[in-house]
Order: structure tokens, then C-alpha cells, then sequence
């Protein structure tokens, strides 16, 4: 099972797969580190981990369109399989879901389908809702709208700020992420996939 892990910014979460990989905590080799954002801080993990890493943006790609099929030969060039969305903050095309149906798991910040897309941290702090959480779920043609694996409720406390919340939801994400993906990465293994 041949792994790409796509982000766009800081990694943290990359950090803690590569970690599980590392330690074969985890099915399958983590194989590729996409990235759309060159200066990224994350493409400095991918480093340190040594871990295979590629980055191109879609003005350089010659729009949305090239930089997708661009993605999706490179995809195949490392005979990935699967493939973790980690702060990845660009919406998958056809050209990639069309080969990966069922094999791309996102993260978000929210408990779907209660704020989809950016800034739903912010959002819900900015409602003055009691509640908001996390969501592991497969990515499909829509924002966020794919099928939920799995999610936690985090409660917005009366002192709370932005910062608490989302160190909170992140202390969550890092958690429950690994352990949805661990028993994905089992599943399709034992199966032969």
C-alpha cells in the first residue's frame, strides 16, 4: 500500500503520520508528500523525514485544469493507492477522484455537515455555537460532502478564544485522524487491495 499525503501549509499532521510510518504504526509506505505551496513549512518536514516530496502550483501548472492531470500522472508515476488530505486546501477534481474513488480520507475542522469549507473554527466561534468538532471523511466531487468515517463533538466553552478552540480541535484531530486512517490502511490491506 503506497501512501501520498497532500497539504498545503504548516504539516503538523503530515509530521504525525510520518512518525507512525516511520515507526510502522501503520500499513504501507508513506511514499509521497504533495504540496501546492513551494515555501511551504511542511515541505521542510517532508525533509527531515525524508520522505519523497513534490510541489507545483496551478499558476505554474497553467491553470486548474493542467495542474490536476498534472497531479494525477505524478499519482501514478508513484503507483500511490491511497491518499491522506492533511490541511490540503484545495478541492480534488474529477481527474484525481475518478481514480481514487473511496481512497481519499480529509480532515475538517468542523462537525460536517456544520461548516464546510475554510475558516470553520472561526466560524463557529464567531456563531456563538456550544459546539463544534471534527470529521474524518471520504472526499467525493463536493465541499466536504463525502461520506463520514468518523466524528468527535468538541464543546465551545464561555472563555473560550479562537486560539483555545482551535488548539482543542487540533489535540482532537491528532488523535482521532491516525486511528480512522490505521484501521483503513488495515481493512485494505487484509483485504489484498
Amino acid at each position: 500500500m503506497r501512501v501520498a499525503i497532500f497539504a498545503s501549509g504548516n504539516g503538523t499532521n503530515f509530521e504525525i503520520f510520518a512518525d507512525l510510518f516511520e515507526k510502522k504504526e501503520l500499513q504501507g509506505e508513506l511514499a509521497l508528500l504533495f504540496c501546492d505551496h513551494p515555501d511551504a513549512y511542511v515541505v521542510g518536514r517532508a525533509k527531515k523525514h525524508h520522505v519523497t516530496f513534490e510541489t507545483f502550483t496551478v499558476k505554474e501548472s497553467g491553470g486548474k485544469k493542467k495542474y490536476e492531470e498534472k497531479i494525477a500522472k505524478l499519482l501514478k508515476s508513484y503507483k500511490i493507492d491511497f491518499i491522506i488530505l492533511a490541511g490540503y486546501l484545495r478541492v480534488i477534481g474529477a481527474s484525481i477522484l475518478d481514480n481514487y474513488e473511496g481512497r481519499i480520507v480529509n480532515l475538517h475542522p468542523a462537525y460536517l455537515p456544520e461548516y464546510p469549507g475554510l475558516h470553520s473554527i472561526e466560524r463557529a466561534f464567531e456563531d456563538h455555537k456550544k459546539q463544534t468538532g471534527v470529521t474524518v471523511h471520504y472526499i467525493d466531487s463536493g465541499l466536504d460532502s463525502g461520506p463520514i468515517i468518523a466524528q468527535k463533538r468538541i464543546p465551545i466553552f464561555e472563555d473560550d478564544t479562537v486560539e483555545s478552540l482551535e488548539a482543542r480541535i487540533h489535540a482532537c484531530e491528532h488523535q482521532l485522524y491516525p486511528q480512522v486512517v490505521k484501521s483503513i490502511l488495515n481493512e485494505l490491506t487484509e483485504k489484498g487491495e
